[in-house]
């Protein structure tokens, strides 16, 4: 691979790797899932330069106990709009060609609602609120433009997760 590739890392291996001062609990994952933008997908299937490079990272995360293991397209994911024009650099661990992003804490939020009110999931959305300061008048907006996968199950997991992250959200508001 002679120039750089970029992939937008999501899930507990974004916090783990793109938040500084992130518990040992939210530390609990070893695959790192990653969201390959429109087109993305067709590019790399074909490159294994890019699967090379993949497979370097994945030696170089193997210290902290991760791999990148997932691929999914951003249509498979619960993000706004203009999700991409907003992605946060990833600095750790060091890459050469492989340039890692996350998304922007209000996508990530967004993430972590693809289960529903799966526990571990809302406990790493209440890290990324306190963590980032989100507020509801910032969630709201994303809540009403998220982009989701046309799955039942998945607009299911929306609703339910939806009154439990906004209490999150008024928790917060309330304690600060």
């Amino acid at each position: 691979m002679n120039s750089p590739v970029s992939l937008v890392l999501y899930g507990r291996g974004a916090i783990c790797l793109g938040f500084d001062g992130i518990a040992s609990a939210h530390r609990t994952t070893r695959d790192v899932d990653a969201i390959l933008r429109i087109g993305q997908i067709e590019a790399f299937d074909s490159d294994q330069a890019f699967w090379f490079a993949v497979e370097r990272t994945n030696v170089q995360l193997e210290p902290l106990g991760l791999y990148i293991t997932h691929l999914f397209t951003e249509e498979q994911v619960f993000l706004r709009p203009d999700w991409a024009d907003q992605i946060v650099p990833v600095l750790r661990p060091p890459t050469h060609h492989l340039k890692l992003f996350r998304p922007h804490t209000i996508d990530l939020i967004l993430t972590k609602m693809m289960r529903g009110d799966d526990p571990q999931d809302m406990e790493d959305i209440d890290f990324l609120v306190r963590h980032d300061g989100i507020t509801r008048d910032q969630m709201e907006p994303a809540f009403a433009t998220v982009r989701m996968p046309d799955v039942v199950e998945l607009h299911d997991a929306f609703a339910r997760a939806l009154p439990v992250v906004r209490g999150i959200l008024d928790r917060h508001a309330h304690s600060a």
